[in-house]
């Protein structure tokens, strides 16, 4: 039974459920789905450290998504589903990332799975794969890395062939489904999306993934052995359209959140440590860590910057919303679309890479006892913000700035 109660209607009522992070630091708010995502991130966060101690698959928690039905938030009401719109998918993501930042990006990259269906997909693909999200809790994983090109599919007797492998493959142990990208033709530029149940025959999926943060992101190789693909599972509407290469825009703000999250999960922490075990100083100037002028102006400053790359991401979000909401967006209103992510993931990256670091000057020695698992917040932000070099966003900015070039639309910008 879902605990999504009574969708598309006021705000959620009060409920017995505390939050888990503190509201000074990041609050649902009105948010529709408040209940649902409150109580999923207290069941997360009874676990967090020691999972992410131990690392591998979180197929339990994978289910309590399921469970939640916040599976289908983004899909439309029209086909049953919630129809969220992406600035509240963003704020849930950021919200459950502060919590537990592994299972955050899994279910932000499920519902980027499914705007890669809507963006790309027909109406019957759409009723087809979208309802079967909705009817059944699917859980979507990808096999869609960009840079890697080692996959082929090959036509043979009125259908496809996959042959190769994908690596970085997030989400793809233990899915219902998998969209994968593949070149439309050997040794081609241009790939093409389709979706591949993830029970098919020659399917095989890695858990080899070792990374040092985001440990439970089922991030692994996936290997395709002669993968049946039906010509109607390939998602080919409006391929190369200024409206398709939205998808890159929600992913790279999927990144944005991570990292705003994984930020205030660390202050969240930092706080409640402060607050309830933390000792003064020699030298402090107060005989209560909370009250010492040091940590106060420490923390001061962290807060105002994750509080401006929060803006950021926001406004990006909105103007990505706005466009999606458009028949055809036009290059110009793309472009600037492209700098404002770059100025957000730029600014969101470096502000959680201090902050998960930073922290711990106003904590102490103590701090650092790996039952708090404080480490886990800058480990994950570590990985997650190489996904694609900083250095080329900062890069896209100032050219535009000297010559109002905007970012080349890409698999990255």
């Amino acid at each position: 039974m879902s605990i999504l109660t009574q969708p598309r209607v006021a705000p959620t009522a009060p409920t017995e459920i505390a939050p888990v992070i503190n509201p000074r630091i990041m609050d649902l708010g009105d948010c529709r789905w408040r209940l649902p995502v409150l109580k999923l991130a207290a069941r997360l966060a009874a676990t967090v450290v020691q999972r992410d101690r131990d690392g591998g698959s979180a197929q339990a928690e994978k289910q309590l998504f399921r469970e939640s039905g916040l599976l289908r938030l983004s899909v439309p009401v029209a086909l049953e589903g919630e129809g969220a719109s992406w600035p509240e998918i963003y704020r849930i993501t950021r919200y459950l990332a502060a919590v537990d930042s592994s299972l955050a990006h899994l279910f932000a990259f499920h519902h980027l799975q499914l705007a890669t269906i809507q963006l790309f997909g027909d109406i019957r693909q759409q009723r087809q794969w979208l309802g079967a999200t909705v009817t059944q809790d699917w859980f979507w994983g990808n096999a869609t890395n960009g840079r890697d090109t080692q996959l082929q599919l090959v036509p043979q007797d009125g259908h496809y062939q996959l042959l190769g492998s994908k690596s970085f493959c997030s989400g793809a142990l233990g899915a219902d489904a998998l969209v994968v990208s593949v070149p439309r033709t050997f040794g081609s530029q241009e790939r093409v999306f389709l979706v591949v149940p993830a029970q098919r025959d020659g399917l095989l999926v890695n858990d080899d993934w070792d990374g040092f943060g985001q440990r439970q992101t089922d991030s692994g190789t996936v290997h395709f052995e002669g993968v049946f693909v039906d010509p109607g599972e390939l998602l080919e509407q409006g391929l190369n359209s200024p409206r398709a290469t939205l998808r890159t825009c929600v992913s790279q703000l999927i990144l944005v959140q991570i990292y705003l999250g994984n930020a205030a999960g660390a202050l969240n922490g930092a706080l409640a440590y402060i607050q309830e075990r933390a000792r003064s100083w020699t030298g402090a100037t107060a005989d209560r860590p909370t009250e010492d002028a040091f940590i106060q102006l420490r923390l001061g400053g962290l807060w105002a910057r994750l509080e401006a790359a929060t803006l950021l991401a926001e406004r990006a979000a909105k103007a990505l919303q706005a466009l999606l909401e458009l028949p055809e967006p036009t290059p110009e209103q793309r472009g600037q679309l492209a700098v404002w992510i770059a100025e957000a993931k730029l600014s969101a990256a470096r502000v959680a890479l201090d902050i998960t670091s930073e922290v711990f000057e106003t904590m102490g020695a103590r701090a650092t006892s790996s039952r708090f698992g404080f480490d886990r917040f800058w480990r994950n932000v570590r990985v997650h913000t190489l996904h694609d070099p900083l250095d080329n966003k900062q890069k896209e900015i100032g050219r535009w700035l000297l010559t109002g070039e905007y970012p080349v639309a890409s698999n990255y910008s």
